[in-house]
């Protein structure tokens, strides 16, 4: 890809060549077009939060897991969500200097680092403790002193710091949970992807009080967190009485 001529990047070096060209050919045409949030990608340093493994595909439009194996990744939702992914979700939260923000499903913690960057404090619970050890000190390599992770399961542990003014969940979920809700201040935020496959969609929920406003601006498909209440699979049955007088 030819770069303008007042791009300040380093046309020398393949790993700014790559930020670059993920910005601009997979971020920005998918409608990401906050020039914040445009700038917040191209600075915050995605293969930092990377497993060694995998940096080959840092900068690449696909999901990344965060364990060695790549199908036990997918099955227990440890990936990072693809940046284009992150980008939109962050673009519309409208995240603000003075909101809290709660995220569900720390990852790698980049998506933290991004909500960070944006935000007054960040808390990100991540359920598996390997993993939230790996965000933190991605974290704390990345320099983010003002996001807090926290090894706990967001669906079933109590969350003491509410209210907040986003909520994040960085993985599906099969309907948005009531109980992060109830977390929110009013004039919150929650975004989350909700569905069931092969189609979810991109969820919106505004606080105006004691009303929730939705929207569903966009499609996607990404990885379950666990623990969240799934539709019962139990269908009723008609029965058909025989032989009665």
């Amino acid at each position: 890809m030819n770069l303008p001529l007042n791009t300040s990047i380093d046309i020398h070096d393949p790993v700014e060549q790559a930020r670059y060209n993920m910005v601009e050919q997979q971020i920005r045409p998918w409608n990401v077009l906050d020039a914040g949030v445009l700038e917040l990608l191209s600075r915050v340093r995605r293969e930092d939060f990377v497993p060694p493994s995998y940096q080959g595909l840092a900068f690449i439009d696909t999901e990344i897991p965060l364990n060695p194996d790549a199908q036990e990744a997918a099955r227990l939702g440890q990936v990072m969500l693809a940046p284009r992914v992150d980008a939109r979700m962050l673009q519309d939260l409208q995240v603000q200097p003075t909101d809290r923000v709660l995220e569900i499903g720390a990852g790698s913690g980049y998506m933290a680092a991004l909500l960070a960057a944006c935000a007054e404090r960040v808390v990100t619970l991540e359920i598996d403790p390997d993993l939230a050890e790996f965000a933190r000190e991605n974290l704390r390599s990345a320099g983010v002193d003002n996001a807090d992770v926290r090894q706990a399961d967001g669906a079933r542990d109590p969350i003491p710091d509410g209210p907040f003014d986003v909520i994040v969940l960085s993985g599906s979920v099969a309907e948005v949970p009531q109980k992060l809700l109830a977390l929110l201040r009013d004039g919150g935020r929650l975004g989350a992807y909700v569905g069931q496959e092969p189609m979810m969609r991109a969820t919106i929920v505004r606080r105006q009080g004691e009303r929730f406003e939705t929207s569903q601006p966009w499609d996607v498909v990404v990885p379950r967190l666990r623990h969240f209440p799934e539709p019962s699979s139990f269908k009723f049955s008609t029965l058909h009485p025989t032989g009665l007088a």
